[in-house]
């Protein structure tokens, strides 16, 4: 009886043989694979658009990483539409719900939908030449993030199926956004979780650096390299919020990367000093550069580790009217919660102290995994061990061209606390 039941176990899970990297990351139609589609047997289908191995039953051993599958229960009946791979944890993305296939016009319609959130909604044209498109889950596309810089869209995959439908994914959007140039990126960390890796490329005659605007603030871009832009959409509108209060204030940004919340309070809020603390030694000089972009004498940026910098600034008695907390990426999976929340907790403990009576701390986490109350409680006891009373005059997140999906709370992932520090 064993025996029997571990070949059921071989045949509903059948192994899919490693492919090489070069044909992994060939590139495929939008609609790539939708009448020779393998089915794959859903046992627990939920809303949320991440279907996990354990909740696969059947599927056949010719389904190869990145192909469209129809999914269904086990009674035969269709549940939807994803992206497969079996060698990530998150096997299949959902693309739909239903029998009807996501076909060329699907695609499209997602993307125009994308597209208008951002430029007929919300009129960031008006604003910003920098702004997101697509939101991943937020935009039902999960797996796909892509950023527009002026005349460039920047696509990163965290999915292999996205991966594989990139170039095509860009011919659509360019025409739809305006722009002529394209630059296409893996995710982090998409050969750990998805058995890819890629490197950056970008379109013919690619500018190499550019400048862009945001409420009229001037932000060098420099797509060299292959890597990050150094600078983040998400956070628009708590800049300018940010600077709001920052009038006559002196300013301290802590984890500044590029500089984008000390050069919004120094431009936008008349700041009358800002400093940024950043530890990335290649971050340090793209922020002076946007300083000296936008005429600003008044600011500077120190390359220094946060924690120590925090401590000698204590150490001297400097308070700040307003400080700015913005750390990357503390927590990446589950196993790195407890020192992820240890490091929040030390950090606000350290920032509150700098912070002048009745003095302004926003304070942010961009970890999926940290939710809104638990960082509220995190700070909540780094006030209390320094002894600082604080109210929190708001909570807050991302700009709204980073739309949440309701079935899928990870597409919340940045958190901010705007805290009054009373005495």
């Amino acid at each position: 009886m064993k025996h029997a039941t571990k070949r059921r176990a071989e045949r509903t899970t059948p192994r899919v043989p490693k492919r090489p990297m070069v044909e992994l990351l060939q590139q495929r139609p939008l609609a790539d694979g939708i009448e020779s589609a393998p089915d794959v047997e859903v046992r627990a289908p939920t809303p949320h658009p991440f279907l996990y191995r354990k909740r696969l039953g059947q599927f056949p051993a010719h389904a190869m990483p990145g192909d469209l599958v129809r999914l269904r229960f086990s009674n035969g009946d269709v549940f939807g539409w994803g992206l497969f791979n079996p060698h990530a944890e998150i096997a299949v993305r959902v693309l739909k719900t239903g029998t009807e296939p996501p076909d060329e016009d699907w695609w499209q319609a997602r993307l125009q939908s994308a597209v208008a959130l951002r430029r007929d909604l919300l009129k960031l044209d008006h604003a910003t030449d920098a702004y997101r498109i697509v939101h991943a889950e937020g935009d039902g596309l999960s797996g796909l993030v892509v950023d527009r810089f002026g005349d460039v869209l920047v696509l990163e995959a965290f999915a292999l199926g996205m991966y594989q439908r990139a170039e095509a994914l860009l011919d659509v959007l360019g025409p739809l956004c305006g722009t002529h140039h394209g630059v296409l990126r893996s995710g982090p960390l998409s050969n750990e979780h998805e058995g890819f890796a890629a490197d950056a490329t970008g379109s013919e005659n690619l500018p190499t650096r550019i400048v862009v605007h945001e409420f009229g603030t001037k932000f060098r871009i420099d797509f060299s390299g292959g890597q990050k832009t150094g600078f983040y959409c998400d956070q628009r509108d708590n800049r300018r919020h940010f600077a709001e209060l920052c009038r006559g204030k002196a300013v301290l940004d802590i984890c500044s990367y590029t500089g984008g919340f000390a050069i919004q309070a120094a431009r936008l809020g008349h700041a009358a000093e800002v400093t940024g603390v950043e530890l990335d030694e290649s971050a340090v000089p793209i922020a002076k550069e946007n300083a000296r972009l936008n005429q600003l004498k008044h600011v500077q940026f120190v390359q220094a580790d946060a924690f120590a910098y925090a401590r000698d600034m204590l150490r001297n008695g400097r308070k700040y009217g307003a400080v700015v907390l913005d750390p990357p990426k503390l927590i990446r999976t589950r196993d790195e919660m407890s020192e992820g929340r240890r490091k929040y907790f030390d950090l606000n403990r350290l920032a509150l102290q700098l912070v002048e009576p009745g003095g302004l701390l926003l304070t942010c986490s961009c970890s999926g995994l940290l939710d809104v109350t638990e960082l509220t409680r995190i700070v909540s006891a780094a006030a209390h061990d320094v002894n600082r009373r604080v109210q929190i005059l708001s909570k807050g997140g991302a700009a709204a061209d980073h739309p949440i999906a309701p079935v899928c709370p990870e597409s919340e992932y940045l958190k901010t606390l705007w805290l009054r520090v009373e005495h």
